[in-house]
């Protein structure tokens, strides 16, 4: 895709739309528009040197859109409410289904190829795999209201006979990494660590509640913003086949290796404390996720991904330290 080409990213002040902003500016792309709400002053930082041409409020996207009647080259929709303890559905709803329907349907009737976010939260307790073949989005139970509003827009995508020249949604894991200062409680893990650690020189981690897990030994698939954006480029440039693709490492690791490499990042002992996992949340609480990769990988994807202690530290060293954004 051409340098000067005219992409649209939603949830462009938040965590994994502020990386994908800096990467694409990396790579030569300026003619950025992007839409958020831009009232949290602890969001600022994200943007700071970034390069663009305008922001528009999240709200008011479809109103410029049809005043303006912009060319516009890609989409790439990011935003979303993504508290995974917020209950109220019609919240998700609103932004998480019928805000992305109508991103959907703009790209439709204009022909401008679209990437938008879904979640390894549809798979809820992962009883039926992390595969993300397309048959599986209508048996799938997830255990939260993010969860569903996520699969109700894949399923609601799937079901669709008009569509963007090109799309693809993709199913993000456990991402982490720089520019999540703002997230508090939906921070990662290794954000909490690092500065649990800094505080009180050891971390805290949930026990298990659950047979065949020791405590700590929980798994995730946890995944580099870095190589998320970078998946994000390589689709946006290569458009490979239309579809919803995982989007993790492909290999699951547990709480407790992640918060060891947090520490050895620092050149510090491990220390960790095992702490009851509060009532409310342990039959809604994932032991194990592990993206399928397979799909990603035949579509053309060739590039390795972090591996945790590589993104650990490069996280921890080059951001987290010197208070640093990407």
């Amino acid at each position: 895709m051409k340098k000067e080409a005219a992409i649209i990213v939603t949830g462009a002040a938040g965590f994994i739309g502020s990386c994908m902003v800096s990467y694409l500016n990396q790579l030569g792309y300026t003619n950025l528009i992007l839409v958020d709400e831009f009232n949290r002053a602890d969001k600022e930082p994200n943007l700071t040197g970034k390069q663009f041409v305008r922001k528009v409020e999240r709200e008011e996207l479809f109103t410029w859109l049809y005043n303006e009647k912009p060319v516009i080259d890609f989409v790439i929709h990011l935003g979303a409410r993504t508290d995974t303890t917020e209950f109220n559905y019609a919240i998700h709803q609103h932004l998480n289904v019928e805000y992305s329907q109508h991103i959907w349907n703009y790209c439709t009737v204009n022909n401008v190829p679209l990437i938008y976010a879904s979640s390894a939260a549809t798979y809820g307790d992962g009883e039926l795999g992390y595969d993300d073949a397309h048959e599986l989005s209508h048996q799938l139970q997830p255990l939260n209201p993010y969860g569903v509003s996520k699969n109700e827009f894949d399923k609601w995508v799937l079901h669709q006979n008009d569509h963007p020249p090109f799309w693809a949604g993709l199913k993000f894991f456990n991402v982490y990494g720089p520019n999540e200062y703002h997230k508090a409680r939906m921070a990662s893990v290794i954000f909490h660590a690092f500065n649990q650690i800094k505080q009180n020189g050891e971390m805290k981690l949930f026990r298990s509640h659950k047979e065949g897990f020791k405590d700590g030994e929980q798994l995730r698939d946890f995944v580099y913003v870095k190589d998320v954006v970078q998946v994000i480029a390589w689709l946006m440039q290569e458009q490979p086949a239309s579809a919803i693709y995982n989007l993790g490492t492909g290999k699951a690791r547990s709480f407790h290796d992640l918060v060891a490499a947090t520490f050895r990042a620092q050149h510090l002992e491990t220390k960790i404390q095992f702490i009851d996992m509060p009532e409310d949340i342990r039959d809604k609480y994932q032991y194990f996720t592990e993206a399928n990769m397979n799909k990603l990988r035949a579509a053309g994807y060739k590039q390795p991904f972090f591996s945790l202690e590589e993104g650990v530290t490069d996280y921890v060293q080059n951001y987290l330290v010197p208070h640093r954004y990407y």
